[in-house]
């Protein structure tokens, strides 16, 4: 018994699909954990609980309305057919998006803690030094907050890889194209194949938890050190 030849098609799948949300994540909650840091918008709390969102929402919620969102009938389907992109759902670029709002509070909210723990004196350190904001920021804020965006990396690309909701949601259930791991596993155990569901659920639960005893590991060594 191993892994079937659509079994490792639904694996690199997911892995495609968590290292391309995950490094864009990275590049959308960086700039917006910094934003929500410094700025005094009065709409600060708003926005903040909208980013929160997908951690209270079921993600079939979720899932639903932004499929109403994607479709021909949506802002977002409007928008991608005028824009010749075509509509998203039940698409990978469809199953990339979906992904990106349901993990965003788990990229942004570590860098932002870490972001804030920072304090006001090594900006000010900084300024005193002729650093600008932009110097200020790549060269204190980024190198300080470093371990939050560890944290941000593993949490958003291990998350995305366990979605299950959203995406069966968004991209259906489609050979190569849309049917990650998580769906792979739905589609053996309603088959009734509990051996192979249990090949692919046992190397998610293995993957999973040496990635958080690394990510716990590396902090336990930060405090003591």
């Amino acid at each position: 018994m191993g892994f079937s030849a659509a079994d490792i098609e639904a694996l690199w799948l997911t892995l495609r699909l968590a290292a391309i949300v995950t490094l864009l994540l990275l590049m959308i909650g960086i700039p917006t954990a910094w934003w929500l840091c410094r700025t005094r918008c009065r709409w600060k709390g708003l926005i903040s609980a909208i980013i929160a969102l997908p951690l209270v929402l079921p993600p079939t919620v979720l899932g639903f309305y932004l499929l109403l969102a994607m479709g021909p009938n949506g802002p977002v389907g409007q928008l991608t057919e005028a824009l010749g992109i075509g509509l998203l759902p039940f698409t990978f670029g469809g199953l990339v998006l979906g992904s990106i709002i349901y993990s965003l509070p788990f990229v942004v909210q570590p860098i932002q803690n870490a972001m804030e723990a920072i304090g006001e004196r090594p900006l000010e350190v900084a300024a005193t030094l002729g650093a600008n904001p932009r110097d200020t920021f790549f060269n204190v804020v980024l190198p300080l907050a470093k371990p939050g965006i560890l944290t941000a990396t593993i949490l958003g690309f291990t998350h995305t890889l366990g979605e299950f909701g959203v995406v069966l949601m968004i991209g259906g259930n489609i050979p190569g194209a849309t049917r990650v791991i998580s769906v792979q596993i739905y589609d053996h155990v309603e088959a009734m194949d509990y051996a192979q569901a249990h090949w692919l659920a046992a190397t998610m639960v293995l993957f999973s938890f040496v990635v958080l005893a690394i990510l716990y590991s590396r902090k336990h060594l930060m405090i003591w050190k």
